[in-house]
């Protein structure tokens, strides 16, 4: 995960409009997850470590990690289209490489190739710890589809 300070920042419209749409998802708020960053074609999305998002060993459920690293991979796709598009998961494959645990944890998604109707992104989610530590716990891939807003 890069340092933030070297981050592009996406347009403030750009930003509105992601965390508007970010704001109505039931999920996220359930969770408590919220954006950590919106660039153009990349959005982290940060899930603070608490007893409600855990499975029995303590560490982050799966369902959770997975939930935030699809998010995250949508709205990177949603940064490079226009205003009246939205995006659906078409499909999405995540690896989980080592127990999601830490102070929270952040799933980046990244725009790999933007198409006019498909998109590619790359999945990432970090452990951070108090001190910055981090290490990554799970990647994945997905494929967003453009969908006219109307066509929802």
């Amino acid at each position: 995960m890069e340092d933030r300070t070297q981050q592009e920042h996406a347009s403030p419209e750009v930003r509105q409009r992601i965390q508007d749409s970010f704001d109505r998802q039931g999920l996220m708020g359930h969770l408590g997850a919220r954006i950590g960053h919106i660039g153009p074609g990349r959005v982290h999305i940060v899930l603070p470590v608490r007893p409600e998002v855990t499975q029995q060993h303590g560490h982050v459920h799966a369902g959770a990690t997975s939930a935030i690293a699809d998010s995250a991979g949508g709205y990177a796709a949603l940064t490079l289209l226009s205003e009246d598009s939205e995006v659906l998961t078409v499909e999405y494959k995540i690896n989980l490489l080592a127990p999601a645990s830490g102070e929270h944890i952040e799933a980046v998604g990244t725009v790999l190739k933007s198409g006019r109707t498909l998109t590619v992104c790359q999945l990432e989610v970090y452990g951070v710890e108090d001190n910055g530590g981090q290490k990554l716990v799970a990647n994945g891939q997905q494929t967003p589809i453009r969908v006219n807003r109307a066509e929802q």
